[in-house]
């Protein structure tokens, strides 16, 4: 197998690294303190991100997009990775969803967001239908030309800066009743259509300034224009989302893990204790070889995932297992970063508590370590009959 790097690709991950060292990392402690990214430096990295080719990478060339393929993407995610969510999502890659868009949906909603005029968020969970999705109850219901919506929606990433939202609703609560599965059907909702109301959700320890937020519909009415793709089939753009977020998600977490990484082992060589740098004493450097070992595993196990997603052979079980263990080693290396840090691993003058933070919302959103784990071993079980 060969895993080097083409020049572009190279060329790639030069120009992302140095993007998020120069544009974002130096804004990082002001969104900390803030938790909010000024309106004006928000846009201010957008345009820098246009200008130098980065924004909406994910989308088509014929588009307007960077046109990336899943391998070059993820090493654009492993790179923005190394900051927080906050500064980072301002290069955006819109949802892979929106290339469902037809006809007068394009013009309003897919193009614009490609060309950075409008923001895009997504809104699936529901207080009472988590990692179960089959069971949301936000419903719209057919009327003439026109959907109504009614229902709740939270733990809606950035919906406080978004422009519409990418709606996921039931449209059959007959059915539902009856088998426990209720179709779904994907809609876009602007953000300003009568009868949506959103708020800001609860203060959240992870990634501050990346805000989640409530999104409470009482008879909102859309065209029938705005239904995106067939009734009843929104499940399938689901999952074609799903797949590729967790790999996101993956790659965001071996960035974010080997900055942590870089920065415990310069720490590690720096630190006397004793007479002599604490990385030579083995409680210190056996955890930065097993942190090392770790990375290395994670991101393996997310390039080939992104490889077999170009090859059209990536399966739900390989997404699943690169974000399941890329997430939790995140964890892990963030951990022993405290750790080989001591006090100071736990003090605002340093980003060690910060990254800490901010890696447990990943083994829950984009679904749980649980969740993977269950689509892992039911992948396993299944061709057995079991």
């Amino acid at each position: 197998m060969d895993f080097a790097l083409t020049d572009e690709q190279r060329m790639i991950v030069e120009t992302v690294r140095k993007f998020v060292t120069t544009e974002l990392e130096p804004h990082e402690d002001e969104v900390e303190r803030l938790d909010e990214v000024p309106p004006a430096l928000a846009e201010r990295i957008r345009r820098k991100a246009l200008d130098a080719g980065l924004y909406a990478a994910n989308m088509p060339a014929e588009l307007g997009g960077g046109g990336l393929d899943a391998t070059s993407m993820t090493l654009v995610e492993r790179e923005l990775g190394r900051a927080g969510y906050a500064l980072q999502m301002l290069v955006a890659r819109p949802s892979n969803i929106l290339r469902a868009c037809e006809g007068e949906q394009r013009e309003r909603y897919l193009l614009p967001t490609i060309r950075g005029e409008r923001h895009d968020c997504l809104a699936m969970t529901e207080p009472g239908a988590g990692s179960d999705v089959r069971s949301m109850t936000t419903r719209a219901v057919p009327d003439g030309g026109d959907y109504v919506i009614n229902g709740t929606k939270h733990f809606i990433s950035h919906a406080d800066v978004a422009d519409f939202v990418i709606l996921f609703a039931t449209t059959d609560a007959t059915t539902g009743a009856t088998t426990g599965r209720n179709p779904i059907t994907a809609f876009l909702v602007d953000l300003d259509t009568p009868g949506l109301t959103v708020t800001r959700g609860s203060a959240c320890v992870s990634h501050r300034g990346y805000h989640q937020c409530e999104l409470s519909f009482t008879d909102c009415r859309i065209p029938a224009g705005r239904r995106l793709g067939e009734e009843g089939r929104g499940f399938d753009l689901m999952g074609e989302w799903l797949g590729a977020s967790r790999l996101s998600v993956a790659a965001t977490s071996v960035g974010r893990a080997r900055r942590v990484l870089d920065l415990a082992t310069g720490w590690a060589a720096e630190r006397s204790q004793f007479g002599q740098t604490i990385g030579r004493f083995q409680g210190v450097g056996f955890p930065l070889a097993d942190m090392a070992t770790e990375l290395e595993a994670a991101e393996l196990l997310t390039m080939r995932a992104a490889w077999k997603l170009d090859q059209g052979t990536m399966t739900d079980r390989d997404a699943a297992m690169a974000k399941l263990y890329a997430s939790e080693a995140l964890a892990r290396i963030t951990d022993r970063a405290v750790q080989i840090f001591g006090g100071m691993g736990l003090m605002a003058e340093l980003p060690i508590e910060r990254f800490w933070r901010d890696a447990r919302v990943e083994r829950i959103w984009d679904g749980t370590s649980e969740i993977q784990r269950h689509i892992i071993s039911r992948s396993l079980l299944r061709p057995l009959g079991s």
